[in-house]
């Protein structure tokens, strides 16, 4: 899979860009980890930019101007990113840090959105990570999130459901996992 992603086309400048999206509690911020690793221990430089850098409980995909403006369109004139991390202090989200974005050969761009109908003209690859089973995804995410996030979640799950019929997010992955 990841020589598809090596030998694919760079249409986002010269940088390759794979998302790597799918369901909450799916497993793919663990997928993206591994193939940011992989590619690293290849000698390729890789960077790593998560939708939930950006994604709040009452803004779950509407944010990705800020995605677009301050990472993809500067990659596409060969330029560096940079956005501001959303960050969760107290348990209510407010703009944090900065994360600077190098130019990559491959930018892995993963979470709920990342692969939707609006970036897929600059994707090189597009993986899909589910677990079939809602209930089980829910588990998987309080156990990362914790128990006070059960309510949060499984309003996500409601609204991710509807995001992903809509975009026809799945129908277009090059590459499915889970």
């Amino acid at each position: 899979m990841l020589r598809a992603v090596l030998a694919a086309p760079a249409r986002l400048g010269k940088v390759r860009l794979l998302a790597i999206d799918g369901p909450s509690g799916s497993g793919k911020s663990t997928v993206a980890s591994e193939v940011v690793a992989a590619l690293r221990e290849r000698g390729v430089p890789t960077a790593l930019v998560s939708t939930d850098d950006f994604a709040t409980w009452d803004c779950p995909v509407a944010w990705w101007p800020r995605l677009a403006d301050g990472v993809l369109r500067p990659l596409v004139h060969g330029g560096p990113g940079r956005y501001r991390r959303m960050e969760w202090p107290g348990g209510r989200p407010r703009l944090g840090a900065h994360v600077d974005v190098p130019v990559p050969d491959v930018l892995v761009l993963e979470g709920v959105s990342a692969g939707r109908a609006s970036v897929r003209a600059r994707l090189s690859a597009l993986w899909w990570v589910e677990v079939d089973d809602p209930a089980e995804r829910l588990d998987r995410a309080v156990a990362r999130d914790g128990e006070w996030s059960r309510p949060y979640l499984a309003a996500w799950q409601r609204f991710e459901h509807g995001w992903f019929a809509v975009d026809r997010t799945r129908d277009h992955a090059d590459t499915r996992l889970g």
